[in-house]
């Protein structure tokens, strides 16, 4: 079975083009015109074991939402469009990171019942243009087009690069455990018989 997609996004925005397996090695080729999104997208392949090619313009002059959220939207779409039926995977994942002062807990449930949650530290020390508001938003987007609750904590930390970068780590640990196939299932992990 091939856990593979390939996407693409076109707005009056931006331009994002996606290839995603599921089944990879941790190889990763982003090039959003944001570094530090390419550094959290590199981080989440890597600690998942995702393949991962992103390619995005967008009007970075404008400021960088409207990049992060379309990069995010298409790259939960490829999720959920190369688990197909769902069928056969373990559907919940569950991770605990921890990055210098940082520690995240991601919890995530394929249910296709998209939702976020999303807690961080009250006080972090902003270290450059992408902040947490934008994750905020990158996570809700990808949780929406990839059919999941995806639970966010991060229960403590001082620097805002390192609390994202726990939090980015450990949603790439936690969908990998999510995605992976239970060799004891057949079909879908529901009482309803569909996800």
């Amino acid at each position: 079975m091939t856990r593979t997609c390939r996407l693409e996004r076109k707005t009056a925005e931006t331009q994002v083009k996606v290839e995603l397996n599921l089944d990879g090695q941790g190889k990763a080729d982003i090039r959003t015109g944001i570094a530090f999104l390419d550094h959290m997208l590199t981080l989440f392949c890597v600690h998942g074991g995702f393949d991962l090619d992103v390619q995005a313009k967008g009007d970075l002059e404008v400021d960088f939402h409207h990049t992060v959220e379309d990069v995010a939207l298409v790259l939960g779409e490829g999720v959920s469009t190369a688990l197909d039926d769902r069928c056969g995977i373990r559907r919940y994942g569950f991770a605990v990171t921890p990055m210098d002062d940082a520690l995240a807990e991601v919890a995530i449930d394929l249910s296709n019942r998209p939702f976020l949650v999303f807690h961080l530290p009250s006080k972090l020390v902003s270290v450059g243009r992408f902040d947490s508001g934008l994750a905020k938003e990158f996570f809700r987007a990808f949780a929406v087009k990839g059919g999941m609750n995806l639970h966010i904590n991060v229960k403590y930390g001082e620097n805002e690069h390192h609390v994202l970068e726990a939090a980015y780590k450990s949603m790439g640990r936690a969908l990998k455990q999510a995605v992976s196939i239970d060799a004891d299932r057949r079909g879908v992990r529901s009482s309803k018989g569909v996800l």
